[in-house]
């Protein structure tokens, strides 16, 4: 089961993510719309969002454990306008940067995964310029609390078939933890999903 397991985690479940994501890109330019500068990418995935980020992005740098789709992701990375540097490493661990590096930090439905959310961000904050600011968009708990007793019932199964991905985490509290100050927290339904996993939390919250 282990290599069952294995095989669908690195062959299959990066190609249907890939076409799945695909289907949100148009919450991806709002949500990436004032990052500038030096900007560091938690969760690159398979780098959709290159194509969404503004023309003020002078360099990308990337922190994810996964490789999938390298030959797309190459495609993608040398049609980028700025330079992209790649990290093969998780998200949650000690960040190679160091302190005050980055302008900004853009985070997209990749919270719900990182196994310790808040130590990513508090790793985040630290290599964050003073002021700097966190832009993310992320799926997590309703404010239905009959949607989200079904979010907590149904978690199990989507960490299973999700590789990780949680349904239920609360990413506004999240942000607050890791020691961020929220200026805009926007909730909502994406379209076409059901409440289970298409509801959304777009934000942007400064290192304090």
């Amino acid at each position: 089961m282990g290599r069952i397991y294995d095989f669908y985690e690195r062959r299959i479940f990066p190609r249907v993510l890939d076409r799945t994501m695909r289907a949100l890109n148009d919450l991806r330019t709002p949500t990436l719309a004032s990052a500038h500068g030096d900007v560091l990418e938690l969760g690159f995935g398979t780098g959709l969002n290159l194509r969404h980020y503004p023309a003020g992005v002078t360099r990308l740098s990337t922190a994810d454990p996964m490789d999938a789709l390298p030959e797309t992701v190459e495609k993608r990375i040398a049609a980028a306008p700025f330079p992209v540097d790649v990290h093969h490493l998780p998200a949650d661990g000690r960040l190679p940067f160091a302190p005050a590096a980055f302008d900004c930090v853009t985070v997209t439905w990749t919270l719900c995964t990182i196994p310790d959310p808040v130590a990513a961000l508090v790793e985040a904050a630290r290599v964050l310029k003073p002021g700097g600011s966190l832009l993310f968009i992320e799926h997590g708990r309703s404010q239905d609390p009959s949607i989200a007793r079904w979010q907590d019932r149904w978690n199990p199964i989507q960490r299973v078939i999700g590789c990780g991905c949680n349904v239920n985490r609360q990413i506004d509290e999240i942000v607050r933890r890791a020691g961020f100050n929220l200026t805009r927290l926007d909730r909502f339904l994406a379209p076409g999903l059901p409440r289970l996993v298409g509801e959304m939390y777009r934000g942007v919250a400064l290192r304090s």
